[in-house]
């Protein structure tokens, strides 16, 4: 995957005071790239994002949590054609016609699995084919 200077530091000020949040992040981090060598990442103020040729994917850590949610998880954002219906979509909105955002809860890093390693391959595809 293709990195910016000071990835690591960048990453680790993104995480900073979040101990807990690190390891769910390297568990996305090292699937996507696996799966997406070719894709670029970008560490920003409220999200870490994953490009192809546009964006795919996001992490971030809740700014405004539901009282269901668990006090301790990162947010794994991607795009899709259509609403995708799961019981792990957490939210999921169409912010322009047949463009639907997702957003999954980790908290534990086995939770990066095939369904959600698969969402994340159709979101890389719809995300290049726009």
């Amino acid at each position: 995957m293709k990195l910016p200077d000071y990835y690591e530091t960048d990453v680790l000020a993104f995480f900073a005071g979040k101990p807990w949040a690190l390891p769910l992040y390297e568990a996305v981090f090292t699937e996507m790239d696996r799966l997406f060598p070719e894709a670029a990442v970008k560490v920003q103020k409220s999200q870490i994002s994953f490009y192809g040729r546009h964006l795919f994917a996001a992490v971030s850590l809740p700014l405004r949590r539901k009282k269901t949610w668990p006090e301790e998880c990162i947010i794994v954002t991607f795009g899709l054609g259509a609403r995708v219906e799961d019981p792990r979509i957490a939210v999921a909105v169409e912010p322009y016609p047949n463009r639907w955002t997702h957003h999954v809860l980790v908290t534990r890093p086995d939770e990066v699995d095939e369904k959600l390693l698969g969402w994340l391959r159709e979101a890389y595809t719809f995300s290049e084919c726009k």
